[in-house]
C-alpha cells in the first residue's frame, strides 16, 4: 500500500499535468524542483478592473506530505499590497485554513479546507480574492484601511504591479510565452 506521501505526490503530479494540459489564462504553474512535487511556483496575472490589473505576481505553493487532507500554504514572492495578504506574502483565505470548525468562530467549516479542493480551485479563489478582498478579517490591516479609492492604496498597488514585471526573470518551467505575453501587455498599459 502506498504511503500518504506517495499518494500525495501522485495526486499533485496529476493536478500539475491537468493544469499544464488544459491551460489557464490567469495563472501558470510549475515545480520549483522537478524532484519535489510538494513545492510549486505560481504566476498569477492581476484581475481586470482591479488595482492589480496588468501585473504578474510570483507565488509559491507548499504542500504537506498528507495533501489533500491538509491544505497547502501559499505565499507571494512578489511584493503584494492587499488586505488578505500578510506583509511576508502569506495568503490568508478561508479555503487554505485547516478543515473543521474555526476556533475564532469567524468562518464556517464549509468555507475552510476540504480535500476536494484542487490547485486550480485554490488559484481561482486567490484571483477572486485579489478582485474582492475580505476587509472584515484583514491580514494586512494597513492595506484594508487604505483601500481604493484611497490614493496611497492605488500608488502601493501600482508599485507592486510595476515591480512584478520590471525585473521579471522566469523561474523554472513556467510558460515563457505566458510570461512574455503578460509582461508585454503590462508594459504597454494594455489588459487581457
Amino acid at each position: 500500500m502506498a504511503s500518504d506521501s506517495a499518494r500525495a505526490a501522485l495526486l499533485l503530479s496529476k493536478q500539475l499535468k491537468d493544469l499544464q494540459k488544459n491551460g489557464a489564462s490567469f495563472f501558470s504553474a510549475g515545480l520549483v524542483d522537478d524532484e519535489n512535487p510538494f513545492e510549486w511556483q505560481i504566476i498569477l496575472t492581476g484581475p481586470a478592473s482591479t488595482l492589480y490589473e496588468g501585473g504578474m505576481f510570483k507565488a509559491r505553493l507548499t504542500f504537506p506530505k498528507d495533501y489533500p487532507y491538509k491544505p497547502p500554504v501559499m505565499k507571494f514572492v512578489s511584493e503584494m499590497w492587499h488586505p488578505n495578504i500578510y506583509k511576508d506574502g502569506k495568503v490568508c483565505i478561508s479555503i487554505l485554513h485547516p478543515a473543521g470548525d474555526d476556533p475564532n468562530a469567524y468562518e464556517m467549516a464549509s468555507e475552510r479546507w476540504l480535500p476536494v479542493h484542487t490547485v486550480e480551485s485554490i488559484l481561482n479563489s486567490v484571483i477572486s480574492l485579489l478582485a474582492s478582498p475580505n476587509t472584515e478579517s484583514p491580514a494586512n490591516v494597513d492595506a484594508a484601511v487604505r483601500r481604493s479609492p484611497h490614493p496611497n492604496a492605488m500608488a502601493m498597488a501600482a508599485s507592486c504591479r510595476r515591480a512584478s514585471c520590471s525585473d521579471f526573470i522566469p523561474f523554472g518551467p513556467v510558460s515563457r510565452l505566458f510570461i512574455s505575453t503578460m509582461c508585454a501587455e503590462a508594459n504597454e498599459g494594455g489588459t487581457r
